[in-house]
């Protein structure tokens, strides 16, 4: 068996923060960091599912990562076999390990690259029909998702980062200025993938447009937004669909608003609390679903619906609707302060 490269990135400290164990994910190539104490030995590993987990636990952001690390990952030792690894990997649906020298010390990471994502048949239905009245006039003469950023239409970013993560089969949902849409992407063989369109002869919000789909599916779908800007992983979103055994799953992102006064609760005349400033969080819905062929029943056949009445729906009859967590950068362009945000902080995000 090969020796890794250098892996001093995916290293952590027991101590060190959550926090940092994402921006540290967010940072590396290959998603596993391994915990190891200060003479390298091996104490645990983190994937983006522990952090995750981690994240609806509602476990700070301070915490340190001892406290959502596996402590009982496969490890490799220089020696093995080649066909070993590869058993002991698939044996616990793993695809990398730490790998160990003869004193017991990380030295690598096993197998040494990960190149492109696998190619994946998933469906990517893309909601690219809206007027983007809220980002007028900019959007008077051209499709919100067409808005160019750092040069470019923002919905080609997205088709794009999906390609690169092995995606291929795209239906785009186009209404408003639909033309401008079809005559850039085409049939989507320029960029080396599959567009077809759903042409909406109506406005059918974020969700009415599934009802046009005709083909047939044998998996999970993702369904996004065409206004979205974001790093995340979307394999790892259709992998925690699955182990979830979810109808539909949403992502969710969380967001904190600090009140400029403090906050008084009242009872009548009387009070009762009275809070200094205090912050408000909430998971938001992140405009990215992943969706079970069975659910585009529920979805009519005419008129607008939209992705938080579906999921509405699926609850209330007691389906599983799994919510996961972004912690990668998102940002949603639905206002002009978004679409300035988008230029600026494009360079540094995506380089």
């Amino acid at each position: 068996m090969s020796r890794p490269g250098d892996i001093s990135g995916n290293l952590l400290g027991p101590d060190d923060t959550l926090l940092t164990a994402i921006e540290r994910m967010d940072g590396v190539r290959r998603k596993l960091l391994v915990v190891v104490d200060e003479d390298r030995h091996l104490l645990g590993t983190l994937t983006d599912g522990d952090i995750r987990r981690g994240l609806m636990r509602r476990i700070e952001m301070d915490a340190a990562v001892r406290q959502v690390m596996n402590l009982d990952p496969v490890a490799l030792r220089t020696g093995g076999s080649e066909a070993e690894a590869v058993r002991r990997l698939s044996d616990r649906g793993v695809q990398l390990a730490p790998m160990l020298d003869a004193e017991e010390r990380v030295i690598g990471l096993y197998p040494d690259a990960i190149g492109i994502s696998a190619t994946r048949d998933t469906l990517v239905v893309i909601m690219a029909g809206g007027r983007g009245v809220r980002l007028a006039p900019l959007t008077q003469n051209c499709p919100k998702p067409m808005l160019k950023v750092a040069g470019r239409p923002l919905l080609e970013t997205i088709i794009e980062r999906l390609r690169d993560q092995g995606f291929w089969r795209f239906r785009l949902a186009v209404n408003y200025l639909a033309e401008m849409i079809e005559d850039h992407f085409g049939d989507g063989s320029a960029m080396g993938i599959e567009i077809r369109y759903l042409r909406e002869d109506h406005p059918r919000g974020t969700a009415g447009a599934l009802a046009l789909l005709e083909e047939p599916l044998d998996g999970p779908m993702l369904v996004m937004n065409g206004d979205l800007l974001t790093r995340m992983s979307f394999s790892d979103l259709i992998d925690f669909h699955t182990d979830l055994g979810a109808q539909a799953s949403l992502c969710v992102r969380e967001h904190a608003f600090q009140a400029p006064h403090g906050v008084a609760e009242i009872e009548g005349s009387r009070l009762v609390s009275l809070r200094e400033k205090p912050t408000f969080r909430w998971q938001a819905n992140a405009g990215v679903y992943c969706l079970d062929p069975s659910v585009l029943a529920r979805v009519p056949a005419q008129g607008p619906y939209d992705m938080p009445e579906l999921l509405a729906a699926l609850a209330a009859d007691g389906e599983t609707v799994g919510a996961y967590p972004i912690h990668e950068y998102w940002l949603d362009i639905g206002r002009p302060p978004d679409f300035e945000n988008a230029q600026t902080e494009f360079g540094a995000v995506f380089a």
